[in-house]
């Protein structure tokens, strides 16, 4: 015996995100064009770092966006679990391109903390000011959304890293109008680095994890493995495991070995729907979609046999 089926269901429950990402995706594209012009105008490295950093983030709303569409599509025999997962490989893709920037700014600010070029500043600080406007819009459409997915919530961090690095773009360029320090364009392209590198850590590693299977976040599996041991006519449980298929979508499978009365007299059905139930309505984390065999002490002693 087992959990239901959950197949038919697995594409529909995923949250509809396009109408957020199409809109953020409009205007960091109107910026990004604007911003590569105000790079190569100015030889700014800090708005050259936050123009590829705003390509970064045009290309990883356009990815959201196709990945929030294609998510919604029903799950088949094929896909049982439609397209929900893909959002936590366009997740890591983003993780990667961001790493890749924050590195190269990292080096080129160093190299020119050596080597500083002439910026014009008012120039800097007009582009550095329109793109924390676009920012700040992108921001606002996506905010609400940001929980609902690990695809939403990289994008998201991508535009509040780029919101930060328009700031930096900004600072720069009231120093270097004020003392002429040009030096200060490169503290801007290592601050924006700074900034980018840890996050981009902290989503591959939440990706990664995903992708690896490992337990739920917030789940304690042992904690799930005593409380079912203490239920009611379980003897044990073995083969248990514990993994997400994307965000809101933790998955659990388990062998529960009962009484042997249980299957005399037909009770071990009610005991498998008591186990459900506490699983989806006892932990911090509702572990809804649940597969859990049911075995008699027999079946466990060659199941441990077979697997020896």
């Amino acid at each position: 015996m087992s959990g239901h089926d959950h197949t038919a269901a697995a594409g529909a429950s995923a949250p509809d995100q396009r109408r957020r990402l199409a809109v953020a995706f409009g205007i960091t594209s109107v910026m990004l064009v604007a911003q590569a012009i105000g790079a190569f105008w100015t030889g700014s490295l800090a708005l050259l770092t936050d123009t590829v950093h705003m390509l970064v983030d045009a290309s990883g709303l356009l990815l959201a966006l196709v990945t929030a569409h294609l998510v919604l599509r029903p799950a088949s025999s094929r896909r049982t679990w439609g397209f929900r997962r893909l959002e936590v490989v366009a997740a890591l893709g983003q993780a990667a391109v961001l790493l890749a920037v924050g590195v190269y700014a990292f080096i080129e600010g160093v190299e020119r903390l050596f080597e500083p070029p002439s910026v014009p500043s008012t120039e800097l600080l007009v582009f550095g000011v329109l793109g924390l406007l676009c920012n700040v819009l992108s921001i606002a459409v996506l905010s609400g959304g940001r929980q609902e997915s690990l695809n939403m919530r990289g994008a998201f961090l991508e535009v509040l890293n780029d919101a930060l690095g328009s700031i930096g773009v900004i600072v720069a360029a009231i120093v270097i109008w004020t003392t002429g320090w040009q030096r200060a364009d490169a503290v801007a392209g290592l601050f924006i680095a700074v900034l980018i590198v840890p996050r981009a850590f902290r989503l591959l590693h939440e990706t990664v994890d995903v992708l690896m299977e490992f337990t739920p976040k917030g789940l304690d599996l042992d904690e799930v493995r005593r409380h079912l041991e203490h239920s009611d006519h379980v003897v044990g449980v073995h083969d248990l495991h514990a993994s997400t298929i994307a965000t809101g979508l933790p998955v659990l499978s388990a062998h529960v070995v009962l009484e042997d009365e249980c299957f005399r007299d037909g009770h071990a059905p009610q005991v498998l729907e008591e186990l459900k139930t506490c699983l989806a309505e006892h932990f911090p984390i509702s572990i809804e979609h649940s597969t859990i065999q049911v075995e008699t002490e027999d079946v466990e002693e060659t199941e441990q046999h077979n697997h020896a």
